[in-house]
């Protein structure tokens, strides 16, 4: 293929791709100037295998069903497989070949797999014989004619088994290990203590409790090294680690704590598939606080914000309703029941009127201003319009557990797009929002307790029915250092909860069941403080 040829195939290969708003790396092919798809998360660069295949005179085999890509030179094949960091390169010659970890997963999207450039750079090279260099800091790849020998990554290989999985010998830092936990990492963090358990395959979460001061986490029919809790280093909230084979094949770990954790959450990291647990902070205040320092923790100040506004309309409804105004109405409603009611209580709105603040600003108000609750008011809807599917949920702030509660994070968050440095999420994705989220895990409890009541009367005082409580990565509740929730009033795209949700008898319902549960809320808030 010459290179004309090459240049104009990576062209119709990017157009097909703008949808996924990719950007571009500037490429120098041997004094050749061209272009490579890319998108970057959490701070890496990934790129288009299928345009790289092509850049690199390769050819490709892709399988839709088990999303995996085979990059096929003349000597070696190499192999990528979505959400894995593990790769594979094989001798076209003799069939031998050898597994690579590398320290971040290839993503899929769309029909292409998406390589992470900078972690595979050194297999690369090794599969094409010629350098590639890559400048992050420009997006700038050179490819170049000297030849490169990394014939050393290859020792140790083992035939090809047909029939069966990848089974070489890993060649990395962290090498590859016969049982299903290899490592425990801890780490203190300001607000609580990080357990990583480092798996080398997707496991459940395992069952675990706190009792006497111990942590007890429970691995049933799962293999972890043998006396693997002894190399453990304990750090925060972790005094000691102790590891025994209990009956039936059940490994238990014992995690001695120190004083001043308040419980412990579970997650499992969405790309390496480490299972980690935080050990949260001690809640608020400590026992020994006198009466006039748990004063200032009493329910005293709530945050409401109206979801969207200004050059940000939100979802818009069947009949063209704007969810930006539902927001706003509501809000604004219920902040008046609040002070009608509950005088006591100190009112504040991240907006009053039809104006686009900042998800960041909007947790900044509301800690500046020592909310002790955050209420993110927003409207659902779904791609196509006018269907059955309605009815109103409730959202915490943990990573997204089903794809629909995902995919409404996402659009929430989109929200971003029109803000003047979007950049400054970046950060918040995959494994660093498990560490954001930490922050609010201390104030979890708080932030079920409220959700449960508002699920309760929510269906006793509106006509839309309840979808009940979930979980997601919302942007505008991680800044809020305080119990917060996102409400999901309805679906905008359904004519009868677009009907209500614009009507003023249905927006004084929605605030009046909101209304009443910050109520009940208060009650139960001012006692658990006061008794701590």
């Amino acid at each position: 293929m010459n290179k004309s040829k090459i240049l104009i195939l990576i062209f119709f290969i990017s157009s097909l791709l703008q949808a996924q708003r990719l950007y571009k790396v500037t490429v120098d092919n041997e004094g050749v100037p061209s272009n490579l798809s890319f998108i970057t998360r959490n701070g890496v660069d990934y790129v288009s295998s299928r345009e790289l295949t092509v850049l690199m005179g390769a050819s490709i085999f892709y399988n839709e069903e088990t999303a995996k890509v085979e990059l096929k030179f003349s000597d070696y094949i190499i192999k990528f497989t979505a959400k894995s960091n593990f790769i594979v390169i094989t001798n076209r010659t003799d069939k031998s070949f050898n597994t690579f970890q590398i320290f971040t997963a290839p993503l899929l999207l769309k029909d292409d797999i998406f390589i992470p450039l900078n972690a595979s750079l050194e297999y690369l090279a090794a599969v094409h014989g010629k350098m590639l260099d890559y400048n992050d800091r420009t997006k700038k790849l050179t490819l170049t004619k000297n030849i490169v020998n990394y014939s050393s990554l290859f020792t140790k290989s083992q035939p090809d088994q047909p029939n069966k999985k990848d089974s070489a010998p890993v060649k990395s830092a962290s090498s590859f290990s016969k049982y299903d936990i290899e490592n425990i990492l801890i780490e203190e963090k300001s607000n609580g203590t990080l357990i990583r358990f480092k798996t080398n395959k997707k496991l459940n979460i395992p069952r675990n409790s706190i009792g006497n001061g111990i942590l007890f986490v429970f691995f049933p029919n799962i293999s972890v090294i043998p006396g693997l809790a002894e190399k453990v280093i304990p750090a925060g909230l972790v005094k000691s680690v102790k590891q025994t084979l209990m009956p039936q094949n059940i490994t238990q770990l014992e995690f001695l704590l120190n004083e001043g954790y308040s419980g412990a959450d579970s997650f499992i990291e969405p790309e390496s598939n480490d299972i980690v647990i935080t050990l949260r902070n001690q809640l608020f205040v400590g026992s020994k606080e006198t009466t006039d320092q748990k004063k200032k923790w009493l329910f005293d100040v709530i945050v409401i914000d109206a979801g969207h506004g200004g050059k940000d309309p939100g979802a818009i409804g069947v009949t063209g309703v704007r969810e930006k105004d539902i927001n706003l109405a509501i809000a604004l409603k219920l902040g008046g029941l609040i002070q009608q009611n509950l005088p006591e209580v100190k009112v504040v709105y991240t907006r009053k009127t039809d104006q686009f603040v900042e998800l960041y600003k909007r947790g900044k108000i509301a800690n500046e201003n020592e909310g002790k609750l955050f209420i993110s008011i927003h409207c659902n809807s779904t791609v196509q319009k006018d269907i059955a599917h309605r009815g109103f949920e409730v959202y915490l702030l943990r990573p997204g557990r089903t794809e629909s509660a995902i995919k409404i994070a996402e659009f929430e968050n989109s929200v971003i797009k029109y803000e003047e440095n979007p950049d400054r999420y970046q950060k918040l994705t995959d494994e660093n929002f498990i560490l954001v989220s930490m922050a609010h895990s201390q104030y979890m409890r708080f932030s079920e307790k409220f959700s449960d009541l508002l699920n309760s009367d929510w269906k006793k005082y509106t006509s839309i029915p309840s979808l009940g409580i979930k979980q997601a990565g919302f942007y505008v509740l991680v800044g809020a250092s305080m119990p917060s929730v996102l409400i999901e009033t309805g679906f905008l795209s359904n004519r009868k909860d677009e009907t209500y949700l614009a009507s003023t008898k249905g927006q004084n319902e929605i605030a009046t069941a909101i209304y009443k549960a910050i109520a009940r809320y208060k009650e139960y808030y001012d006692k658990e403080i006061t008794l701590q």
